[in-house]
């Protein structure tokens, strides 16, 4: 298929994903009777609209995001407010607060159901390897689990004499050892034990830092033609289990980012989020759905962060109303808005000379 169909798929679904992040916003602010003046899918110039239910529902011209516009909001000019009843700044400061994390909350819900798609539809082994059967496809050479005995088939089904039923709980188990491990492994019907040593091997982490990690050298089957079948039950853990994490991952990143961690040229902008959407999207439906998801996740994540243009500030303005029982002065709002303004444009410009140095390099 070309290049432009990928691309088109892209821009769907990072559309499909901002239109569930602002439907958050939307249906909290209607359930506080707050009038919402516009529902858009992109910024810059409108390229169409329809008026429905009391509000103007518009696409515009670039389709990098997306906006509600309550009535007494205004994120270009904070000074402008109304104390209507129908509007935001009429309401209470915790009702406020319910309304800006109804976005990020919406793409978590998102997330977890297409993580729970994902899992009743059969996940391949590469986006579900944690959930993996501890069966042994490959035992490396001159490895601890060659010295032990271990072959090609075995399934372990105790580690330290503690019940295993998937890979990561092996792999959580050898990473916190500080001795031997004791391997209950099923062979041809019979039960056979195994006692090894970790060895220690240099490596990287998420975040690629460099790491020492332990292995036995055992690995297991993660081809594309692999694929689990879960449970309903099962498919529940997986889709709480992969929200959870996903959630984790990015906020231990961007912590790591902001304390200087781990380098800012691993931030990527737009050119990156379509670059990886469109390859998944060549690798099929479900690796779509697992990246849709991923993003999903980022997206609630990131817009929590205190920066003022973001629902975090907004959400740290309205904190500090209820701390000090009166509105931050229209001079510091004013200011603090343009700073957060300026911090998402210029995370925007490193994410897009990363981007432009990746392709380059």
């Amino acid at each position: 298929m070309s290049i432009i169909f990928y691309l088109f798929i892209a821009f769907l679904s990072l559309s499909v994903l901002v239109f569930f992040h602002e439907l958050g916003h939307y249906s909290a602010a209607k359930f506080f009777s707050v009038k919402v003046e516009r529902f858009s899918i992109g910024f810059g110039k409108i390229m169409a609209r329809k008026q429905w239910l009391d509000t103007e529902w518009v696409f515009s011209a670039i389709p990098l995001g997306g906006y509600v516009k309550m009535k007494g909001q205004d994120d270009a000019d904070p000074t402008k407010k109304s104390y209507d009843g129908d509007s935001y700044n009429s309401k209470k400061p915790w009702q406020r607060i319910i309304i800006l994390l109804a976005g990020p909350i919406a793409n978590l819900i998102l997330a977890f159901f297409v993580y729970l798609l994902i899992a009743l539809s059969g996940a391949p082994a590469v986006v579900a390897t944690d959930y993996l059967p501890p069966v042994v496809s490959k035992v490396q050479k001159d490895s601890p689990a060659q010295a032990a005995g271990i072959l090609s088939g075995d399934r372990i089904v105790k580690v330290n004499n503690t019940p295993v039923t998937y890979w990561y709980e092996v792999g959580k188990t050898i990473r916190d050892s500080t001795g031997n491990i004791t391997l209950t492994i099923e062979r041809a019907g019979l039960i056979v034990n195994a006692v090894l040593n970790t060895k220690t091997i240099d490596s990287t982490n998420e975040f690629q830092e460099d790491i020492k990690k332990k292995i036995i050298g055992i690995q297991i089957d993660v081809s594309r033609d692999n694929r689990i079948e879960f449970s309903p039950l099962e498919s529940l853990f997986y889709a709480w289990n992969e929200t959870k994490k996903s959630a984790t991952l990015i906020a231990t990143g961007v912590k790591k980012m902001a304390t200087g961690e781990i380098d800012s040229k691993h931030i990527g902008g737009a050119i990156t989020i379509f670059d990886v959407i469109m390859k998944f999207t060549e690798r099929g439906i479900v690796y779509l759905l697992f990246i849709m998801a991923l993003i999903s996740v980022n997206l609630g994540i990131l817009n929590l962060l205190p920066i003022p243009a973001l629902d975090g500030g907004h959400i740290m303005f309205n904190i500090y109303e209820m701390i000090t029982r009166r509105e931050p002065s229209e001079t510091a709002l004013y200011y603090l808005t343009v700073l957060g303004w300026a911090m998402l444009f210029g995370l925007m410009g490193l994410g897009l000379y990363n981007d432009v140095n990746r392709i380059w390099g």
